[in-house]
Order: C-alpha cells, then structure tokens, then sequence
C-alpha cells in the first residue's frame, strides 16, 4: 500500500462557500493570467455596503439557527434559499439594485420562515400545493442545488401521479436566486400558456443554470428527479421530458440518450448538434478530436433511439432554431423513421396558442399511454459506453468508441433475434421479465441456447461478447476495458463524485508551479459561478483511504509536488516517465519545465473511479457565448506546451492528443 494512503488521516474538506485564493501552500505564486473575462453569469455591479452588512449578519444568524439541521434529510429545502443569496453575492450577480436586492431579502425570509417551521418540527413545505422551490445535496459536489414545482391542487397524490420534467431556456443572469424567485412567480413550462392544468406535478429542472443541460447539468436532471420520486408518489411509465430553446436543445439531447426511461419527448426550438447550428463549414472544422467529441452530444447521431419513445417537436416557422427540429426530421427519415412536428404560423421564438394546446394534448394522451414496459423491439444507437442501454439491451463493449455502433433486437415467441454494428459485448436483460432460461438468441445469423443453470435458478440477463474470429459467445468482458461511466473523455470525471487533490510541496519547475496555481484557481472560480457548487478539494499528503474508494481524483502538480501522483504513476495502464527534466507519454519525450501531461485513466487503486491528472473542465470562458459548444475539447489525454499562456480557449497550446484505445492504451490516431 503506498505511504500516502491512511485509513487515520483526518478528511480536511475546504467547503468555505467563500474565496477564491488557492490552496496550494510552500509554492510560488501563480504567473498572471491572461485575462479572462467571465461570460456566465456576466459580471453584476457593486453592493451598497450597509446593505450587505446587514445581509451578511442575517445570512450567519442562519447558519447559527440551522446548526443541528445540517445532514438531515430536509436540509437542502432550508438551505437551497441562502446558498442561492451567498453564491449572488460572492460571485458578484447582482444586476439591478432596485429589483435584485428585495428579491434576495425576499428568498432569505423564506428561508427563515422554514428554519423556523423545521426547529418546530414542522415542514408544510412537503404537502403544500401550487408553485414551490425545493432542493437537494449533489452527489457530485455535495453542493446544494434548487428545482421547483407545480404541485395542482386537484391532483390526487395518493396514487402514482404523471410528471412532466421542464427544461429552461438559456438565461445569462438566471443564476439560483433569480431561477428560484422565477419558479415561485408563475409557470414557464410550454411557455406559460397552460394554465391551471391538474394531470400532472410539473418540475422545473435547474440544470447548473447555463450549460446546456450537459456536464452536471445533465446530471442535475436525474439528481431532481430521483428526490422528486423520494418525496412525491411519481408514476415512473408516465413522465414526459420537454423543454424550449436551450431547453429543446436539453429535450433533444436528453431525449436520444434516455428515451426508454419516458412516455414522450418534447423538444421546441434549441439546437440538435454542433456543426450545422453554428454554421461551420468542414473546411473550418476544429481539430479531429473535438470533431470526434461531437459525438457525444450530437442528437442525429442518437436519433434511433427515439424510435424507442414517442417525439413531438415544435418549431415556430419564421424561427431561425426551426433548423434542429427539420435536422432530426431528416434524421428519422433516413433511418426509416416518423416524428411529429408542430410548426407555430409566422411564429418566431415563441408558442402560439393553438400549437401549445395540440401540446399540451398529446403529453396528456402520452400520459395515458405511459411508457411500454417490455417493448418488443428495442432500437440502440451509441458512440460511446457513456450511453449503453435501451431497455433491456445494454452494450458493454465497443470496436472503437465515437464510431456509430447500434443494435437492432427484437423478442419474439421464438426468442430473441438481434443484429449489430461494431458492438463486441452486450447483454440483453429479460424482455419480458421471465426466465431466460432455454431462451433462443439469434444474434448476426448465429444461434446459441440459454443454457439452463443448476438448481433451476432463474436467469434474468445474459451477456454476449465476441471472440477473436467475431464470433458471438457467452462470457464475459475480461481485462480493464472502457465500460459505462469508466470511458471518458477527461471532462467524464466531472459528472460524478470528484476530489481536486491539490500539491502540498513545489515544483522544481518554476513555470509550473504558476500555471498549476493560476488553473487550479481558475477551475475554482469556474466551477462555482459557471457549475453553481464549490466542489471538494484537499491537499495531497491529506488524502486517506476513503476518498480513493469513493470518487474520482484530479491530481494536480507534477510527482515532485503532488505525492498522490507521484505514488500512481508508476501503477498507471500506460507508460509514462516524468521526471524533472524530461515528460516521455505516447512514445515521445518533451521538456518537463514547459510541459504537463493532462489526461484521464481508471484509477488502479479503485478502478471504478478515474484519475485526472492536471485538468478541469476542458470547455472554457469562449465557449459559454454559444451552449452549443459547452462540449469537451480535449480528450482522454493530451501535452501542453505551457509557453503558450492559458486564456478564454485553452488551458496552454496542446502540442499532441488522442483517445486511449478500448483498453485504456495508446493507439494510433487519428
């Protein structure tokens, strides 16, 4: 067991929801940065200071108030109200003095009034009805994220009840405090033109405010959903995805990599991929690896899986974003394929009446539908094991991850008869939740048997995979392999549980050392105004045993500055020497006092969780203008030449990159 790892070390969380400064102690200051200038949230203008004194003083008389809350299963609903004013505040986001201030002292009386209620026992913000903003703890970061509800008052909550997910558009300003206010204002959901409806609970997803429902914002999604589910008696065959622009984008792209978990999807306007929204012509197109890493949001890439669900689409006709929804309409049609597409007349970026009534229809008759439990034909479309399954087809392995790779299976009275495309391992689950046992399985024209195990134990699932001479057999994927949520690229690490490990010793590398500072400082400052959380971080000697277990680690510093790195280096599924001289990765060697490797690997010590090492989100400050390129940038490696200082684009000028193969190996690319 390496040194650094000790079940007794203490866990030093720096959780401060304030500060920006770097922990990173006995190392030289960072070099100035570029100037970067902060697209989301823009920056707001000056608090009058007895205004925020008087705030402040309020703010810290709560958190004295809900001293003994903290960690009970309610808290995050008490919380939600003073994250949402400290992070205004400390992030400068406020806008406009005459309606921004009152809304922030509005929030924190709400916030007092359920202190209050809570120290009383008391939480008639669980049965109350109408418009409500409730929170929960990210597993992510462990920050406190708001989503509110439309709770009808007719609606019997006794039983299982319909539930329709609302994705907001984009709002540069719309950070927590304004995003809760608006929630407790009036409905947004199919642009506030159905009112008063009593079919379903309507939860208006926060998403991380701005990045276009991806990252932790796609996360976000599922993690309100899940506490939804914990609080209300939701009817999981009938929920409904939709959103408008940013939000139909979300829809879309939700839409084709979730579409067997609802009854309907609904997109309005938004955009569906990268290249064609933005107008880029191929011999404009950005290098080979960002190329390829469209393919993990790009809906026309997926959009067989929305033959699994049902689609509708609405566009207003004179509305530019009309585009994505005729995109994925030629899409279907390609691949034999229908979807409905509602055209609002000489609408822009808006609903009119008629369109939202047909809408709000066909969700209502979706509802009554619900989602098919056992369809018999099951449709996967993938380029990554990000997204594996439909139903009860899962892939567990790839060719060649960003190819398009898809299975085509259906269960008949006879078994099951499935055909593939650069898939090499799968496992189909039940179809119809019985014994597989004796089940015949046509896969590529090969037949084989589901044998019958002893004892007549029944058999829920089985898994295919294929041999060297591509042929199907049962058996199971062997080795360390790319697999889901283990696949990355590097930015994959950042939607699950993370610890930044910081350097505790500096580097002999003078150079170095500023840039680690000045980046770990800017992912800091990043992630809190962009990914609305402060995430976990801890200094490299105080790692301990738990936190390798339990999330994914970004190392940051060299090995003569980070001892967690210096002690995992040697252990990595790759060769990589780095000493103080010299970087040798991918078979070539560079000047280690102007370069650092960053990449992503399973870590050997928890290969359920990755490593990162010297990086943070790879999408930076230029790509926030557009949510279309709020995409990953790198991938599951790379070189910076840190000559070249960090600025609105990149991290430094990446001098080589590529994806590890499906073994976590070097390969030749592209």
């Amino acid at each position: 067991m390496p040194s650094f790892i000790s079940p007794y070390r203490p866990a030093v969380w720096l959780l401060a929801l304030s500060g920006l400064a770097s922990a990173i102690p006995n190392q030289a200051a960072a070099a100035e940065p570029a100037k970067i200038t902060r697209i989301l949230p823009p920056p707001g203008i000056e608090l009058p200071a007895d205004w925020r004194a008087g705030i402040e003083a309020r703010m810290k008389k709560m958190q004295e108030d809900w001293w003994d809350l903290e960690g009970e299963d309610l808290f995050p609903d008490v919380a939600v109200f003073h994250k949402a004013v400290r992070f205004a505040i400390d992030n400068g986001e406020f806008y406009d003095a005459k309606k921004d201030l009152p809304r922030a002292e509005k929030l924190l009386s709400l916030g007092e009034e359920r202190i209050k209620a809570y120290l009383n026992k008391k939480t008639p913000w669980t049965t109350q009805r109408g418009l409500l903003v409730r929170g929960y703890e990210s597993r992510i970061d462990g920050s406190i994220q708001p989503y509110g509800l439309e709770i009808p008052e007719k609606l019997d909550l006794a039983k299982p009840v319909p539930l329709l997910i609302w994705l907001h558009g984009r709002g540069d300003k719309s950070t927590d405090l304004y995003f809760i206010d608006g929630c407790l204002g009036k409905s947004s959901a199919i642009g506030g033109k159905i009112k008063d409806q009593q079919e379903c609970i309507v939860l208006h997803a926060f998403g991380r405010q701005c990045v276009g429902w991806k990252s932790a914002g796609e996360v976000d999604v599922f993690e309100a959903l899940e506490h939804v589910k914990s609080q209300y008696h939701i009817d999981e065959d009938r929920i409904v995805l939709a959103g408008f622009s940013m939000g139909g984008a979300g829809a879309w792209h939700l839409g084709v990599h979730y579409a067997d978990r609802f009854c309907a999807v609904h997109p309005g306007a938004g955009f569906a991929d990268t290249a064609t929204y933005n107008k880029i012509a191929p011999q404009d197109y950005p290098v080979w690896y960002e190329q390829k890493l469209w393919g993990l949001h790009d809906a026309p890439d997926y959009v067989r899986n929305l033959l699994n669900t049902r689609v509708i689409a609405y566009s207003g006709e004179d509305d530019k974003q009309k585009q994505a929804a005729d995109q994925m309409q030629a899409a279907f049609t390609a691949e034999g394929g229908t979807m409905t597409h509602l055209i609002g007349p000489k609408m822009g970026h808006k609903y009119d009446d008629d369109s939202a009534a047909k809408i709000w229809e066909l969700i209502k008759e979706s509802f009554r539908e619900g989602r098919r439990h056992h369809p018999a034909r099951v449709e996967l479309q993938t380029r990554t094991l990000k997204y594996p399954r439909m139903f009860w087809v899962e892939a567990l392995g790839l060719e060649q991850h960003w190819s398009d790779s898809r299975v085509t299976a259906e269960h008949t009275a006879d078994g099951i008869k499935a055909t593939t495309a650069h898939i090499t391992a799968l496992r189909f689950h039940s179809p119809d939740g019985k014994n597989m046992a004796g089940l015949r399985v046509e896969i590529d024209g090969q037949n084989l048997t589901v044998e019958k195990p002893a004892l007549d134990l029944e058999v829920s699932s089985v898994v295919l995979v294929r041999d060297d001479k591509g042929h199907w057999i049962w058996g199971q994927p062997s080795g360390l392999r790319k697999q889901h949520n283990l696949q990355g690229p590097i930015d994959d690490a950042f939607m699950g549980p993370f610890l930044v490990v910081t350097p505790f010793d500096a580097s002999p590398n003078q150079r170095v050392s500023n840039w680690v500072g000045g980046e770990v400082d800017h992912f800091r400052a990043r992630w809190k105004a962009l990914m609305r959380g402060t995430f976990r971080e801890k200094e490299s000697r105080a790692v301990g045993s738990p936190d390798i277990e339990d999330q994914n680690l970004v190392l940051w510093g060299d090995p003569s500055s980070n001892e967690v790195l210096r002690d995992l280096l040697p252990r990595l599924p790759v060769k990589i020497v780095w000493t103080e001289n010299e970087l040798t990765i991918g078979g070539k060697t560079y000047d280690a006092t102007t370069h650092v490797p960053v990449l992503i690997l399973p870590n050997p010590l928890s290969q359920e969780h990755y490593i990162v090492i010297n990086s943070g989100l790879t999408f930076r400050e230029a790509h926030d203008k557009t949510n279309s390129q709020q995409n990953p940038k790198l991938p599951d490696w790379a070189v910076l030449d840190l000559t070249q200082p960090p600025d609105a684009i990149s991290p430094g000028k990446v001098v080589a990159a590529g994806f590890f193969d499906e073994h976590w190996r070097f390969s030749d690319q592209p």
